[in-house]
């Protein structure tokens, strides 16, 4: 009965308030996406254009949600909401530059059709995993929250994404934290060829609202009307109450999941039954029957779309392709650039006359200094509020801070580096802390994906440090002690840094939230509470990414950090030796003008770290001495690293995976030469 109810109201439209205006003002939303849609399918067919994902039959959705949120709202739409971006007013010439790949499109050619976003529209686009987005609205609409504004964020996802984990830990952060969120579920029966019936059990999406907690909709989202009354009332709902909603549009794609798919999966009695619930031709037929719109004003509005269109077509392939430069990719990559050559002191010296801490608390220290210069600064992970976190690094921020900021988090890794850069987004900053290194392979897709491009792609800075406790030596086995840094080390648009001293991980980790870059924070958990130093009071900073000379030789170079800054030290201790230690602090942009330049001086190089061999970023490293410094070379380049196995349990067999006992052997080899 309630299914026969929402297939009658696709076809049966209530005004309700709505003037004779507003209903033209609707019609003229609805018709832009729907004449550019057949503009891009002539055009693909003519060869003008090489793809396209076609939204045909689904555009009272994209609409509706835009005229129901207030125009400084933001919206996360996906690749079939091209009503979105019209209804917003984005220029059309610019939307078909980008389509194109244009100089001219919000992302300067690098990525195509909704993968951007843009400020001025308070629009976010997708990237092609579908569902991460919505971890990002929960960070847009925690800002909201914070700064008690009375906003409201919507967020679309479609059925086959509702089967994503992001999708369920997104929903269930965004019900835990009560955030003002919308929902929007386009139910077009299909994840690209896998029809419903394979993708889930429950009749409607909506009925998983329930499991979290949510409210949910069910909407005839073929109706423009029903779209807009159900969304503005659960908008001015929401801003109100802050809470999330679901609601599930149920749609249909009449084009394939892109042209060149097609739709032969499809049975031809469902797609006869869909067309006769045109959004767009039941919609302009209505208006005529009411004496809304006349044929002459429908003829007219048409055919001022179309002109609009071919003019903007017409601008946008007028435009010189891109010219690729270099020096503008690689600057792009990061909101703030490390400038190569930037020197510091050549021999880092102890600090005096600051407070004797352990290294944990320097870190403790950096981050209560930091929460106190950014008032929008949000710190979240699992336990870190009344408990303090897995190992106390903020025990008593709950006093100071209050648990708004300081934010106990469900055990949604994804979600909640979503969340990160949806506050990023939305003007604030965000640390996550992964309770042990090893469990941020939940996250990898925010990271790598959706943190480190987002520069990159469409101008977008991604403001959160992510702290990382990481390294081995305690014997907790495989899933606590990994060395995971080479994971992100290829990964462009991240910053990488890992201190090995009380005063670097405080004015590191200063300088990481000062950063709009995001940054990946490595604290070893063997220095935690063994290591101790003198560490500047009050706001310090340590520059990212520059190197420290920690003692100075003429006969060796090791390249090493963390852990291995202190090894390294030791064994040149025991051993009498004449040589350099470079600490290189940050990992990702490295120093390679400070370490060729030791190279280049001692002729001798050894790489030193705790991550295993194989892949390691001493790779990277050996390979850049080779190639920059071979001859100035007296011997290979030699690399010291862990074993190539997981990390053992047994103290005997995770000391035989260290590199540290073999440390000694390979600096008398090297020394030989």
């Amino acid at each position: 009965m309630f299914l026969e109810t929402i297939e009658k109201k696709q076809l049966t439209f209530d005004r309700k308030k709505l003037t004779d205006k507003e209903l033209l003002e609707i019609y003229d939303k609805l018709l832009h996406p729907r004449l550019i849609e057949e503009k891009m399918l002539s055009m693909l067919r003519q060869g003008r254009i090489s793809k396209w994902f076609s939204g045909i039959g689904q555009e009272a959705v994209a609409v509706g949600a835009a005229l129901a949120m207030e125009a400084d709202e933001y919206i996360l739409p996906m690749h079939r909401n091209l009503g979105v971006f019209t209804t917003r007013g984005v220029p059309m010439a610019r939307l078909f530059s980008q389509f194109q790949g244009t100089a001219n499109g919000f992302t300067k050619g690098r990525d195509r059709s909704f993968h951007f976003g843009t400020q001025e529209h308070k629009i976010v686009g997708m990237i092609s995993h579908l569902g991460p987005q919505m971890g990002v609205a929960d960070g847009i609409a925690l800002a909201h929250k914070l700064r008690k504004e009375k906003k409201c964020t919507l967020v679309f996802t479609g059925d086959g994404a509702t089967s994503e984990g992001d999708f369920h830990e997104a929903v269930n952060t965004a019900a835990v934290w009560d955030l003002p969120v919308i929902i929007v579920v386009e139910n077009n029966g299909y994840g690209l060829s896998t029809p419903s019936n394979e993708q889930f059990k429950c009749r409607f999406l909506s009925d998983k609202a329930l499991g979290y907690g949510m409210e949910s909709r069910v909407v005839a989202g073929n109706n423009i009307l029903e779209v807009v009354h159900t969304l503005r009332e659960a908008a001015e709902s929401i801003r109100r109450r802050p809470r999330p909603i679901l609601v599930e549009c149920l749609t249909f794609r009449m084009r394939g999941h892109e042209e060149a798919s097609g739709i032969k999966y499809v049975p031809k009695e469902l797609l006869e039954a869909w067309e006769k619930k045109d959004p767009v031709v039941n919609y302009e037929n209505w208006l005529v029957s009411q004496g809304v719109l006349s044929e002459t004003v429908k003829e007219a509005t048409h055919q001022a779309v179309k002109r609009e269109i071919t003019e903007a077509v017409e601008v946008a392939f007028s435009e010189e392709p891109v010219k690729p430069d270099p020096a503008t990719e690689l600057n792009d990559v990061y909101a703030k650039p490390i400038q190569p050559g930037h020197r510091g002191p050549a021999m880092v010296e102890p600090i005096t006359g600051g407070k004797e801490m352990r290294f944990i608390d320097a870190i403790s220290d950096g981050m209560r200094e930091s929460m106190r210069k950014f008032p929008g600064l949000v710190l979240m992970g699992q336990d870190i509020a009344e408990y303090g976190g897995a190992f106390k690094v903020t025990e008593g921020f709950v006093a100071e801070f209050g648990k708004e900021r300081v934010r106990n988090t469900p055990l949604c890794e994804s979600a909640i580096l979503g969340t990160g850069l949806g506050l990023s987004i939305n003007g604030m900053k965000a640390m996550v802390e992964m309770q042990f290194a090893d469990f941020v392979s939940e996250g990898m897709t925010q990271i790598c994906n959706n943190l480190a491009k987002a520069h990159w792609r469409w101008g977008q800075n991604a403001d959160v440090v992510v702290r990382m406790p990481t390294g081995a030596g305690s014997g907790a086995g495989p899933f606590h002690s990994q060395s995971n840094e080479a994971w992100f080390f290829k990964t462009p648009g991240l910053k990488i840094v890992y201190p090995a001293f009380p005063a670097d991980a405080k004015g590191l980790l200063c300088a990481a939230f000062e950063d709009p870059d995001p940054v990946m924070y490595f604290e070893h958990k063997n220095l935690y509470r063994s290591l101790h130093g003198n560490v500047p009071e009050g706001w310090c900073t340590v520059p990212i990414g520059e190197a420290a000379l920690r003692h100075a030789g003429n006969e060796l170079s090791i390249i090493t950090y963390g852990m291995g800054v202190h090894w390294a030290l030791d064994a040149v201790k025991e051993l009498n030796l004449n040589a350099d230690v470079i600490d290189l602090r940050t990992l990702l942009p490295w120093d390679k003008e400070r370490v060729l330049e030791s190279v280049r001086k001692t002729g001798k190089a050894l790489v030193l770290h705790e991550d295993t061999l194989t892949g390691g970023i001493g790779g990277e490293i050996s390979a850049t001495i080779m190639e920059e410094c071979f001859t100035d070379l007296d011997a290979p380049v030699m690399r010291v690293a862990s074993m190539d196995t997981p990390i053992p349990f047994s103290k005997a067999l995770e000391d035989q995976f260290l590199p540290k006992a073999r440390l000694r052997g390979a600096l008398d080899k090297l020394m030989a030469y």
